[in-house]
């Protein structure tokens, strides 16, 4: 009996065109959805990037009403500002624009923000508050707060859109700061194993703050600045739309730090301590002359689930053969916000000078 013996080559080469061919037959798959959707799609009507959850009422009811019966929008904060796959000034923007679209058009006459959130970029927090006061304004709607957890930094700046501010009883609440970094040198260690660097520049303080060479004399003090700029518009920003807040105190007592709810009610960061969702609920249907008595919907706007994004990335990860590896080294903030100005409350993350 012979044994047939496959030489490593033709090997190599048989797992090659299975590979290839699997990753054309990916493509070609994306590309006949493509165009089947482009078939049944309006070419003036753009796709809505968010699907609605109907949400309970206060009766803790999920029927779907009549499509004339008032909408309150529930907008979930949760998690860390800016982080694209989760909640980034760009999922909100969607969120907006879609409740004011299809049968939800019109619709909209509250929006209540849920809270549980350390905070995350500048750009984002502000881009996201802004957007809520637009709306607001533009729809003359109320808009209220409920704190479930964590409301701290920038969840603090999002959180001046709102109208009025709860807070359940074990909620964290306040943060009011800019941080930045940490910046790690690292040249003296180099120096001591005999490794050198050197990076190529060109315009003053380019390499700011550089871990391979020493650091000059305030080279951060472009960067304070701009922090500086950052801070003073977040503590006003906070007084303004906080009647009962105290600026001096704010900046010279209160600082970073965060109080529990009925601390944070005394010192004017929310106005509801020992609260409740359905109490924070109740109050916003009120101000916004909606009568629980009769028809009304809860809803919130999820996003969708990109099908031919993630094909996509699924079929060039497959492509390239590449496997990526990576380390935490106690960094909690997503890839995409670090190394940016943020308005973020992590305790016991950085390292004491």
């Amino acid at each position: 009996m012979e044994i047939s013996r496959e030489s490593i080559f033709v090997s190599m080469v048989r797992s090659f065109c299975k590979a290839f061919f699997s990753v054309i037959a990916i493509f070609l798959a994306l590309f006949i959805v493509g165009v089947v959707y482009g078939l049944f799609s309006s070419p003036f009507e753009p796709e809505e990037k968010t699907d609605v959850v109907i949400l309970p009422d206060l009766n803790d009811e999920l029927e779907v009403r009549s499509f004339s019966s008032p909408v309150v929008l529930r907008i979930n904060i949760d998690g860390i500002i800016g982080d694209p796959a989760k909640l980034c000034s760009s999922s909100i923007e969607n969120i907006l624009i879609d409740s004011n679209r299809g049968f939800l058009k019109g619709r909209v006459k509250a929006i209540l923000l849920h809270f549980n959130t350390p905070g995350g970029t500048v750009t984002d927090g502000d881009n996201i508050y802004r957007m809520l006061m637009s709306y607001k304004e533009r729809f003359k709607i109320p808009v209220y707060g409920y704190v479930d957890g964590l409301c701290a930094s920038g969840g603090m700046y999002v959180s001046c859109a709102a109208d009025k501010m709860y807070a359940s009883p074990p909620s964290i609440i306040g943060s009011i700061g800019v941080i930045m970094g940490p910046f790690f040198n690292v040249v003296d260690g180099l120096n001591k194993i005999g490794v050198s660097s050197q990076t190529i520049t060109q315009g003053l303080d380019k390499d700011m703050m550089s871990p391979f060479r020493p650091w000059k004399p305030d080279e951060d003090a472009a960067l304070k600045a701009t922090m500086k700029f950052f801070y003073d518009r977040f503590v006003d920003l906070v007084v303004g739309s906080h009647p009962r807040m105290n600026k001096d105190l704010l900046i010279t007592q209160y600082g970073a730090n965060v109080f529990d709810g009925v601390e944070a009610e005394a010192k004017g960061y929310i106005d509801v301590a020992d609260s409740n969702y359905k109490t924070a609920l109740a109050d916003l249907m009120k101000a916004a002359n909606i009568d629980s008595a009769h028809h009304y919907q809860i809803v919130e706007l999820a996003p969708k689930f990109d099908f031919l994004s993630a094909m996509s990335h699924a079929a060039v990860n497959l492509l390239s053969g590449k496997i990526e590896h990576s380390f935490n080294f106690g960094e909690k903030r997503p890839p995409a916000i670090r190394d940016q100005f943020a308005y973020l409350y992590e305790p016991g993350v950085y390292p004491s000078k």
